[in-house]
């Protein structure tokens, strides 16, 4: 299903108000309708944070977590099937880890699109609302729609003012141009997430724009036009966009420069060097440690993603068109299998999972024929968004749910259809936003932060 994005006539520019304290910036730019619609669209929360891990270049559904070992040797591959430690369930022999916590997820397994190509899928996956096309070349413009953290921004911001409502790291994604999908778009600069392009797996991760120079004296915090110089000073913050948006809202920008609460939760040598390593000294294995310890502070959307580039030749993510089976085994099950499991026991251990719906998606899956003719090599598997996996963990989530089916080469889906329309709806009602709710253009249009259905089956 292509459900189109509205025609934006206008770039929203929301007037920011004078704002006396940080927590006030979360609603910059609402006029007194808007807010009522947003309190209208207030429900209870299953969730109190969301954290999205988000694949770049499409994860093979078949060779994972929805395998057809009875399907032809041509579509169900090289690789072997193994019980999870629940019964009935398989998993891929590449993950032998997440075998063991496979129970605690939900799985999707019939979501698909009509989008081939990268940045059009990708842009669908981190929104929920479907591009006016399907192009590589499509690009961010303030007409398309805002990433998921953005909404929850205005709609669900942190308790605590003093920290950002959305963080996303340690890339920004982009397949020739930069792929949409990724900021506040039309909702304004105050909505942008509070980006971090740093791997946090370097010894030297720090954040220099949280640090304030020793010599500042303390009643040039309460010059707000000293604070944006300072700001401004702050070595890289200008230059390359490390935390983009700050100087939408000074305010904001003065909580976190003044919050060790914010300094602690970025500060990953607190953590057992034991723990570390469990994650994995990989920027996704200590990029989802740090998505632990950013909703364990208060942050309520996190998004993580696992890599810049899509993923051809021997890096990158899931873009398997060649050496599917050769990429998955040596590079991207490992990692996968290492990280995603201990972050779940790790959350799970501090009594976060059921608080946190975790979201482990792709923009698609890949093709169930094996492809021998690709430019890219031979034993591949090709963009697929007809049908593929989503898993659900968390929040509410009731473990080993499986909601919808594929057909029996993982071509189709052969029950209950979801579209990603209906992944976004599900991430806004468990954190108890309305679905519904609606934001509005400049021209005074409505605009509702989801198109789809919620998969409320899903919930205990």
């Amino acid at each position: 299903m292509n459900r189109g994005c509205p025609d934006f006539r206008a770039t929203s520019r929301l007037t920011r108000r004078s704002l006396l304290t940080a927590g006030a910036a979360g609603f910059a730019g609402l006029n007194l309708p808007t807010l009522l619609r947003a309190a209208d669209g207030k429900g209870r929360a299953r969730a109190k944070h969301v954290i999205f891990l988000h694949q770049f270049g499409g994860p093979s559904h078949i060779d994972t977590f929805d395998m057809k070992p009875d399907a032809p040797e041509g579509i169900r591959g090289e690789f072997k099937p193994i019980q999870s430690h629940q019964p009935g369930l398989i998993v891929s022999e590449h993950l032998p880890r997440f075998s063991k916590v496979i129970g605690k997820f939900a799985q999707v397994r019939s979501v698909h699109h009509s989008m081939k190509n990268h940045n059009s899928a990708t842009y669908y996956s981190l929104t929920g609302h479907a591009p006016p096309l399907d192009d590589i070349r499509l690009r961010d413009t303030q007409e398309l729609y805002p990433s998921y953290g953005s909404v929850v921004a205005r709609f669900r911001p942190s308790e605590d003012p003093a920290l950002p409502s959305h963080v996303a790291y340690p890339h920004i994604l982009r397949d020739g141009s930069v792929t949409p999908g990724q900021t506040a778009s039309f909702l304004g600069k105050a909505f942008d997430p509070f980006f971090v392009g740093r791997d946090p797996s370097k010894p030297d991760f720090r954040l220099p724009e949280l640090s304030l120079p020793a010599e500042t004296p303390l009643e040039r915090l309460d010059d707000r036009r000293g604070l944006l110089r300072m700001v401004d000073e702050q070595s890289e913050l200008g230059a390359s966009g490390i935390a983009r948006g700050i100087d939408a809202f000074y305010d904001r920008a003065l909580a976190m420069l003044a919050s060790p609460r914010v300094k602690a939760a970025f500060d990953l040598s607190r953590e057992p060097e034991s723990l570390r390593d469990a994650y994995g000294r990989t920027a996704y294995g200590q990029s989802c440690l740090l998505a632990r310890r950013l909703v364990e502070a208060g942050v309520r959307f996190v998004t993580v993603y696992y890599a810049e580039t899509i993923g051809q030749g021997d890096f990158g993510g899931w873009d398997t068109h060649g050496e599917n089976f050769q990429k998955l085994r040596d590079r991207l099950l490992p990692s996968t299998d290492r990280t995603v499991p201990t972050f779940i026991e790790d959350l799970a251990s501090r009594g976060l999972l059921d608080e946190t719906l975790i979201v482990w998606m792709g923009e698609f899956g890949r093709s169930p024929k094996v492809t021998n003719t690709s430019q890219f090599g031979p034993n591949g598997r090709d963009h697929w968004p007809k049908c593929y996996t989503v898993l659900m963990a968390g929040g509410g989530i009731t473990p080993g749910a499986i909601h919808g089916a594929s057909d029996r080469i993982g071509a189709y889906p052969s029950a209950d259809p979801v579209t990603p329309d209906d992944i976004a709806a599900t991430m806004f009602w468990a954190l108890g936003i309305d679905p519904a709710t609606e934001v509005m253009d400049t021209l005074g249009r409505p605009l509702p932060i989801a198109s789809g259905r919620p998969l409320t089956g899903l919930f205990s």
